[in-house]
């Protein structure tokens, strides 16, 4: 995919805060909230956009770094489910299978929640990735972070993200 499909006024906001926001963060003194909002307090008080663009670009930035703190929570959650079986005696496996059960729900409706918080739509601003088109299933490949196009293939608007 070419990078010409984006506002590199709005795509330089976007990294503005998202860089902001780490930096606050490597700081060690902000939590994330506190940190996203500081970025933000200092994109608009800069005077180059208005409130709506940084806000805007706020939401893109938080909905990206939120995604990408959940999956990195799960994998670890994952893990430590994983090596649980490990640990119980042979005489458990009725709890065992009970706890899996459970886990298996767990994990579904958290597929499913993780797969709505990866849907992506034409106009919005993303950082670098993949989008898969859950319309023709046609894959595009942002290198940079920028606006999404519509799927070169159907012209359809909604996608899937992947990293």
């Amino acid at each position: 995919m070419t990078d010409n499909n984006h506002d590199p006024k709005e795509v330089g906001l976007y990294e503005k805060i998202a860089e902001r926001t780490a930096e606050l963060l490597d700081e060690g003194k902000k939590t994330f909230d506190e940190a996203l909002k500081r970025a933000r307090e200092e994109a608009s008080k800069a005077g180059d956009f208005t409130r709506e663009q940084v806000d805007k670009a706020s939401d893109y930035v938080r909905r990206d770094l939120t995604e990408i703190g959940k999956q990195a929570d799960k994998a670890k959650r994952a893990l430590k489910d994983a090596v649980e079986p490990q640990r119980v005696a042979a005489g458990m496996q009725s709890i065992f299978t009970r706890i899996l059960i459970g886990a298996a729900d767990t994990l579904s409706d958290w597929a499913q929640k993780a797969e709505s918080n990866l849907e992506y739509k034409t106009g919005e601003v993303t950082s670098p990735g993949s989008l898969t088109c859950k319309a023709c299933e046609a894959e595009m490949h942002l290198k940079t972070t920028a606006r999404i196009p519509p799927c070169p293939k159907c012209h359809k608007t909604i996608f899937r993200k992947s990293y």
